[in-house]
């Protein structure tokens, strides 16, 4: 193998990434909106905090995020009822419809980019990242406990 493994996964996430935002930019909507209201979907009335974690940004970036996509009547902050001082984020119908539009974009690159790959490769594919994943993410873990 000439090439390192790692340049290679690269790459293809790049291209992936770089496929994905052509389409969804034809739709109005860039790929860091399309993952924060993915992020929203899944957790409904989280705070602000919570999703920069989710999303592996900071707070602040979140913050410009939010107020983006709020203007554009995707997501809206609401009071928690517990905690007048707390902003809930939630998603506006519009962001639902905006977000099942968007939705069959992630299908048709993932096809595109698996085109003649076998279904049991794509698996073993799979399979062998979610370990590579989990091997990365036990050590990032150690290193934050060791900081």
């Amino acid at each position: 193998m000439d090439e390192n493994l790692g340049t290679t996964i690269s790459q293809v996430a790049r291209l992936l990434r770089r496929s994905f935002d052509e389409r969804a930019r034809a739709m109005g909507v860039t790929r860091p909106q399309w993952q924060v209201l993915s992020a929203l979907r899944r957790h409904e009335g989280i705070k602000q905090g919570g999703l920069a974690e989710i999303l592996e940004v900071e707070p602040i970036t979140a913050g410009r995020m939010i107020d983006r996509l709020q203007e554009a009547g995707l997501v809206e902050r609401r009071p928690d009822p517990a905690d007048r001082r707390v902003w809930r984020l939630c998603m506006t119908d519009r962001g639902r419809e905006l977000l099942d539009q968007i939705r069959p974009l992630g299908d048709e690159t993932s096809e595109m980019a698996f085109e003649g790959v076998s279904q049991s490769d794509r698996l073993q594919l799979y399979e062998t990242l979610v370990k590579v994943r989990a091997n990365l993410a036990r050590r990032a873990d150690a290193e934050d406990c060791a900081s």
